[in-house]
């Protein structure tokens, strides 16, 4: 008897929790499919005003144009600062947490907006939502990044290779009357070659940092300057000024090491800070053919913003970040290694805090 009263029980419990349930999955299976999007259409919202944000977008213009300029000249200036030379640990630290932002850049902001642009339902759902093309195209970027990398420094060392050469067989007299001189020299030489391949590295670096940056930054421009939401447009002016001032930093840190002449500074300087406000400028000349939703925008930019983060994302960890950490200067000191390291995290997280604006 008290069985089955335990079993009836039991079986009013279950029915209590399936009626539920039951009715969940009958009411979630009967709701209207969500609408389809409107793509390649202008968006019209309630924060919808034309003239207010071609306001803020001239000032956004003018803004982004002076701290990218600050944040990029800083570095350059900074040998007037005996604490902020190459080889004193002040310049090491700053150079670690601009990495963590270029590092954070490409993480953060390029590559998410790569995946928005990629998986967007304006999209045919084959190929695009089928094939993860964002984490293909970074990966392809990332290795070409290194093809040229490599491609150069071996380039560049057999150029040396046969000028050591040739320069040594036209001293050969010389060098077999004076023995000990020679080795000397010789030594001298291996030297100067190291110096000037770490040099070439440095140059490289910073010319292929550039590209990088600047591929990201006219994207960035391009969407600011097609928008007509001052809602939208008032927190990014202030993220993108912070971005572009560490972001420029960064850069600023690899020129300087790079050792170019004044001419050269001055154009990379001119291409970083010119860039973002070009871009904003290019957005409000196309913002009446131009749509952010569009299937030739969205590929486009996806596409450009995976190429981007790819290059970015090599550029911070293999050429600055491990360069710097597995360098005889981190290396010999452990308590600088872990103050380089403190300076990473911070700049890294300050530029994820910031992708929820920009």
């Amino acid at each position: 008897m008290k069985c089955t009263k335990f079993l009836a029980i039991s079986l009013l419990l279950l029915s209590s929790f399936a009626i539920p349930i039951f009715c969940a999955s009958n009411t979630t299976t009967t709701a209207p499919p969500p609408p389809p999007p409107q793509c390649g259409e202008a968006k019209v919202t309630g924060c919808h005003n034309r003239a207010e944000a071609l306001k803020l977008k001239l000032v956004a213009i003018f803004a982004i144009l002076v701290t990218s300029m600050i944040g990029i000249c800083l570095p350059l200036f900074s040998r007037s600062v005996p604490s902020l030379q190459p080889d004193k640990n002040m310049f090491v630290l700053v150079k670690a947490f601009a990495s963590g932002v270029i590092l954070a850049t490409g993480y953060m902001h390029v590559m998410p907006d790569s995946f928005d642009c990629l998986r967007s339902q304006c999209l045919p759902e084959k190929p695009w939502r089928k094939f993860p093309f964002t984490t293909f195209v970074a990966m392809l970027s990332a290795l070409v990044t290194l093809m040229i990398d490599s491609f150069s420094m071996s380039y560049y060392k057999k150029c040396i290779a046969d000028q050591s050469s040739s320069k040594d067989v036209k001293d050969g007299g010389l060098e077999s009357q004076h023995i000990g001189h020679g080795h000397r020299n010789l030594e001298a030489a291996d030297d100067d070659d190291s110096a000037a391949s770490q040099l070439l590295r440095y140059r490289v670096v910073a010319q292929v940092l550039e590209v990088g940056i600047v591929v990201h930054s006219v994207v960035i421009g391009l969407s600011m300057g097609a928008s007509d939401n001052p809602c939208t447009i008032r927190p990014l002016v202030a993220a993108l000024c912070f971005h572009q001032l560490f972001e420029g930093m960064g850069l600023g840190g690899c020129i300087l090491q790079a050792e170019y002449g004044a001419k050269m500074k001055a154009i990379m300087v001119f291409f970083f800070s010119s860039t973002t406000p070009f871009g904003i400028a290019l957005g409000i000349a196309l913002s009446n053919v131009y749509s952010d939703d569009s299937p030739t925008a969205l590929i486009v930019v996806g596409l450009l913003d995976a190429c981007s983060a790819g290059l970015l994302n090599y550029m911070a960890l293999v050429d600055l970040l491990a360069s710097d950490f597995l360098g005889k200067k981190l290396q010999n000191s452990m308590m600088l290694q872990v103050w380089a390291y403190v300076a990473v995290l911070l700049g890294a997280g300050g530029m994820s805090l910031m992708a929820k604006w920009a």
